[in-house]
């Protein structure tokens, strides 16, 4: 019989890329949650402890981690380390059958880094690239989306599909409008009759949510990286700290001093007590990567004592360790919905989801808001931090640490959501 996925995975892939169907949400398992309480509580009454293991709970006011601090201890993904990832899973779902088809779709939640790695792709983008894969063509949208039929099979027809072709993002060739439609339909229809070469094409969850109503029989199995549950996260999360200089980070709670990182090996014979903080954050992240990081950063705490032992350490790259602090997620103030009876927040964050980001003049075509009530929820959306605006590309995205107010919301409003 043969597997399923990938036995192995890149540190920067924890789980590598899996079918989609096999894809599930992290769990608070009952059993657990009863576990870490009783163990919080013998930590609270244990008598004769060492000092090294006492609870902490004069550390509830230590100041978050500044800027400099946080792209050394919770950086961002390399995406070119991603890319070289998502290439090689691949590779091995099809030796095992897994990935049959010519064109492989990677269908993933939003800041999941699935954009952002397959720009990454050698010869996709001029500056970086990826060895020994070959070089992949990207193919980039017109600037004019609506389009009609013919007009969208005569722009393909003047695309190089042979192969091996990229499209980072298929949000990126639809709008939720009337004539915005026919370049997605064309391409999906190619892609299902065989008459493309060997491609891989990027798709946000909601954006999926979308189409695949259109071709319910297509049977273009998706791919989807596998979720972040508290064991990959843990992994995930010391594989970006040492990223930098190499140096390992001990992460303890603030409230009790129970260690997050490092996760103890199975191997090894370690006496360190563990929180259950990761398990929460994979779950309040919904399995998400970025959203998970986003959160662990406002997490994030340091001593003064920490911070110079930092900077002593600077110039050190294999020196000791750095140490910071954690406080808990029911303690942390993460964005909130303003309180607004009008449609246009629903519609334009649903807006947003499902192209992967919109200009602000798209904003308005797919949702017929004018222009002083979209100037006025954007902004509304901006100071809840839900929303910003990229600098270079002028384009109004959801923001990770604000993405699950905005899509418990979204499905309590009765928008369909995605799913995942």
């Amino acid at each position: 019989m043969k597997e399923e996925h990938p036995s192995e995975s890149a540190p920067s892939l924890p789980g590598g890329l899996i079918p989609l169907e096999q894809w599930k949400l992290p769990e608070v398992s009952v059993k657990r949650t009863l576990k870490d309480a009783l163990r919080h509580l013998m930590a609270q009454l244990r008598a004769g402890v060492s000092h090294d293991e006492e609870p902490f709970q004069s550390l509830d006011d230590l100041p978050s981690l500044t800027d400099k601090q946080i792209q050394h201890i919770a950086p961002r993904p390399d995406f070119t380390s991603l890319a070289q990832a998502i290439l090689e899973s691949l590779e091995e779902l099809r030796e095992t059958e897994t990935l049959r088809r010519k064109v492989a779709l990677l269908v993933a939640p939003p800041f999941s880094g699935v954009r952002e790695a397959l720009v990454r792709l050698p010869g996709a983008h001029p500056e970086v690239g990826v060895g020994g894969h070959g070089h992949w063509h990207l193919i980039a949208p017109p600037d004019n989306l609506l389009m009609s039929r013919e007009d969208a099979r005569r722009w393909w027809d003047e695309q190089d599909l042979s192969g091996p072709w990229v499209i980072p993002e298929l949000a990126d060739f639809w709008l939720r409008h009337s004539d915005g439609l026919c370049l997605v339909q064309e391409l999906l229809q190619r892609i299902v009759a065989g008459e493309v070469g060997p491609g891989l094409v990027g798709c946000s969850s909601w954006c999926w949510q979308f189409w695949e109503s259109y071709f319910p029989d297509a049977h273009l199995a998706p791919l989807t990286p596998a979720p972040m549950d508290a064991e990959r996260l843990g992994q995930w999360l010391e594989y970006l700290a040492c990223s930098r200089d190499r140096r390992p980070v001990t992460a303890r709670m603030t409230d009790d001093g129970l260690y997050v990182l490092p996760v103890d090996n199975p191997s090894e014979d370690s006496k360190r007590k563990h929180s259950g903080f990761l398990r929460d954050l994979a779950t309040a992240a919904r399995g998400i990567p970025e959203v998970a990081l986003a959160i662990w950063q406002r997490s994030l705490r340091a001593r003064p004592e920490d911070d110079a032992e930092a900077e002593g350490n600077s110039q050190e790259p294999n020196g000791s360790e750095r140490h910071c602090w954690v406080v808990p997620l029911d303690q942390l103030s993460l964005p909130a919905m303003p309180q607004s009876r009008e449609r246009a927040v629903g519609f334009i964050l649903h807006a947003l989801l499902l192209h992967d980001g919109l200009h602000e003049e798209r904003i308005a075509q797919v949702t017929g808001l004018d222009h002083l009530e979209l100037h006025l929820a954007l902004s509304r959306l901006l100071r809840s931090d839900l929303v910003s605006l990229a600098e270079a590309s002028r384009r109004w995205h959801v923001t990770p640490v604000g993405y699950p107010t905005v899509r418990r919301h979204l499905q309590s409003w009765g928008y369909p959501v995605d799913a995942f």
